[in-house]
């Protein structure tokens, strides 16, 4: 392979060098030509990167060479992608080419090195997934189709992942994704370079993969009635004015009865090419089958499963497999059994989060089975069937990973554990404290399935994965993960949706090291992709209408101003309450308003698809006075916990009262950790007169009260947002009252800041 020798030289020493977390210090010399390396945008940044000065203008008939055998599916790979990326004639064969491929093992798994001139491109990888990784860098510096444009920058790239776990779940229980929808996932995936798919493939709601011994789990268990997760579809695709959240008509079947069903379920041969497309594009594929809990589908297709015939839904979760039962043993191994023989990974994940374990108490089987192994407690009798399912797969040559739920009964000391439960930040130290592997995927900011909002993005491009963790704690974080849960996604281009722009964020935080990363770089570099999105017919969401706040006040008159950071973007508007269309009325500059207000704000893009909706109201008001306090007031705000299992703010005080406690500030109390309702009341003392705007960020529903007004109403159940309001206020103390409530424990915190968005230091007080 033809290139500068000292080149690859120093390209395995610097990425040998880099290996670690620091940054060494010889980097430092590169940075003075990052701006116009940025130019070519990138994602995710890479380690080294520098231009030459030169350019590649791309022939009509590309070839790629390879100088290793092992290559030849990266070598096929690269030529399908270029073929439909370039529109051109792409060749393979040989060890000579256009574009050359080739392995350097000094370079460690994942890493590459990749160097574009004047005659062509040359990649070397430390391994197969290195290749791939450097195919993804060439593919970017591409043009995005075959009308934009003909020409490569010259540049030279050295480049190793920050962790070797980049991975990203995709739940087909809740609603089903096609063979071919799932390859789309994983062409994007290697794109940015993610190398780890989650298969979600069974839950309550479905079971999505065939086991011939168990044919009734596909034939009953990939079929449903709709159920209230469509419903909720449906409607929101009414009221929203979004059509991706209907249900694909290719995906319901009419029953025997006559009834619709919703469904769809792979066979072992979807499975096998499934797994053999990944591994073309250097990913691995994990998959999951839910066990003991989230097993309604499989219990009601299979007989003595669960701990009675009674099987149904509980408050919050389904009635989970009885580990009591023999029977139940079976069924599990039986089933792994076959999923071993379609999946070639070391990794397989058993689920283990959310077991309803009240069926347990009241079963003798499984009452019976505690017993016979000295067990007090039903969470160290699932423990127990974790060990239990952990052992046949480790003699299987398996290793397993588990939700942390798994940690509350006792671990072992091989189980990897996927940390989701954000609420709880000590679980990440709880599980590598006993030495296990960890990977991060807390649902605060990965779970790419809940509603985006502006602080979505930057929240998981600065998480930090060692935040709580020692030096010796933190060589157990394996990478960084991420979900899309199904039960709101009910298309593929929901899927997308919901996916895209904070995919891109995800990829970067999970590959590039910390002291390359810029969330201002970041942001310009992904507005960059998304025309290669649109070149690769992703219907990516349109980032937000921005400026906005919902309940917005003014004492004399007013202007709004909304911006979107995507310039091929159009913002329409109403404000007779009707959703905005494109024939609606187009924002072209702020709009000035002097009596009450309500405005619906839209962003289009320019093929018509059409985003979010944003609504705002202008509220004319007077400002509210300070009051007077009769005696002595405390710092902080007083904080009742209630025993709440409702899903909205109204019944909390119905609840019976399980603490009272003395907060900072708007905050859930340590102690409060599941059944959660809160009360918060006090004061409120604001420094000078003025509009004060009130961030309120929430999950599940949360109210803010203060001088008896409604001032942010983020009341029901949803994912975790933030949701804005306005008050006028003089200075001095204002009465506050807020609400709270979610089951499993959540998140919630205010934050003010003045009418001109800076943030303002205030006190709180209670009597």
């Amino acid at each position: 392979m033809k290139r500068k020798e000292g080149y690859k030289k120093s390209a395995g020493a610097r990425i040998a060098a880099i290996a670690g977390r620091m940054w060494v210090a010889a980097a430092a010399l590169w940075l003075a030509g990052s701006a116009r390396a940025q130019q070519t945008a990138i994602i995710p940044q890479p380690v080294e990167m520098e231009t030459v000065g030169t350019t590649w203008t791309l022939p009509a008939t590309l070839t790629v060479g390879t100088t290793d055998k092992a290559l030849g599916h990266a070598a096929t790979y690269l030529a399908d992608a270029l073929t439909q990326q370039t529109g051109r004639k792409v060749r393979t064969g040989g060890k000579k080419g256009d574009i050359r491929l080739g392995l350097d093992r000094s370079l460690g798994s994942g890493a590459y090195w990749l160097s574009v001139g004047a005659k062509g491109a040359t990649i070397e990888g430390g391994d197969y997934a290195g290749v791939v990784n450097g195919i993804a860098t060439l593919r970017q510096l591409m043009p995005a189709a075959p009308d934009t444009g003909a020409t490569v920058a010259g540049v030279k790239v050295s480049d190793a992942p920050q962790f070797g776990w980049r991975g990203f779940m995709i739940d087909c229980s809740r609603h089903f994704y096609t063979v071919g929808e799932i390859e789309r996932v994983l062409d994007m995936m290697a794109y940015y370079k993610m190398n780890r798919f989650h298969w979600h493939l069974t839950d309550d709601q479905g079971w999505r993969i065939e086991i011939k011994r168990y044919p009734a789990l596909t034939l009953k268990g990939g079929w449903r009635r709709l159920n209230g997760q469509d419903s909720l579809c449906l409607k929101r695709a009414e009221q929203e004015d979004m059509p991706n959240l209907l249900l694909p008509e290719e995906k319901m079947r009419t029953a025997d009865d006559g009834s619709r069903e919703y469904g769809g379920y792979y066979t072992q041969d979807d499975v096998r090419r499934v797994v053999a497309y990944a591994a073309e594009r250097g990913i691995d594929v994990i998959p999951e089958l839910d066990m003991p809990g989230h097993s309604l589908a499989a219990i009601q297709c299979v007989g003595g499963l669960s701990c009675s015939e009674d099987t149904r839904w509980g408050r919050l979760f389904s009635t989970p497999m009885c580990p009591g039962k023999d029977t139940m043993l079976e069924f599990c191994k039986n089933v792994w059994t076959e999923v071993f023989g379609l999946f070639p990974y070391e990794y397989v994940h058993i689920g283990g989060d959310e077991v309803d374990m009240k069926n347990w108490r009241a079963c003798a089987d499984c009452q019976r089975r505690m017993k016979d192994n000295g067990l007090s407690s039903e969470p160290q009798l699932q423990t127990w069937f974790n060990h239990y399912m952990e052992d046949f797969f480790r003699a299987h040559g398996r290793k397993m990973i588990a939700w942390d739920d798994v940690v509350d009964g006792g671990l072992s000391p091989y189980t990897t554990v996927m940390w989701w439960r954000s609420w709880l930040p000590k679980g990440p130290k709880r599980a590598t404290s006993h030495g296990n592997d960890l990977i991060d995927v807390p649902v605060s900011y990965f779970y790419l399935s809940g509603r985006d909002d502006p602080s979505k993005m930057e929240g998981i491009y600065r998480f930090d994965p060692y935040a709580t963790l020692n030096a010796e704690e933190s060589q157990h974080v394996r990478g960084i993960h991420s979900c899309l849960w199904g039960e709101r996604i009910a298309s593929a281009e929901r899927m997308w949706y919901q996916l895209f722009p904070r995919f891109m964020a995800v990829a970067e935080r999970a590959w590039s090291r910390p002291e390359r990363m810029d969330y201002e770089d970041f942001s310009r570099r992904m507005l960059k992709h998304l025309p290669r999105l649109e070149a690769m017919g992703i219907q990516y969401r349109l980032p937000d209408v921005t400026g906005l706040i919902r309940t917005a006040v003014f004492t004399d008159s007013d202007t709004v101003s909304v911006a979107c950071i995507d310039p091929s973007v159009s913002i329409h508007y109403t404000t007779d309450g009707t959703m905005p269309q494109v024939s609606s009325p187009k924002y072209t500059g702020p709009i000035a308003v002097s009596q009450t207000t309500h405005f619906i704000f839209r962003p289009f893009g320019a093929d018509g698809r059409k985003g979010d909706a944003v609504s705002t109201s202008l509220v004319k008001t007077i400002m509210a006075e300070a009051v007077g306090v009769d005696g002595k007031l405390l710092p902080g705000l007083r904080n009742v916990w209630y025993d709440y299992g409702g899903d909205n703010c109204a019944g909390i005080e119905k609840a019976q009262i399980k603490g009272e406690y003395v907060t900072d500030g708007v905050v859930i109390p340590r102690e409060a950790r599941e059944n959660i309702g809160l009360v918060i009341t006090g004061y409120i003392e604001v420094p000078h007169d003025g509009i004060y705007s009130f961030a309120l960020y929430s999950d599940d529903g949360s109210q803010l009260i203060i001088d008896d007004k409604m001032v942010v109403d983020s009341d029901g159940m949803h994912d975790i947002m933030e949701v804005t309001g306005q008050h006028a206020m003089k200075a001095g103390l204002h009465p506050l009252r807020a609400t709270y409530f979610d089951h499993n424990g959540g998140d919630l915190r205010l934050t003010v800041k003045d009418k001109h968005g800076k943030k303002v230091e205030v006190k709180y007080w209670h009597k």
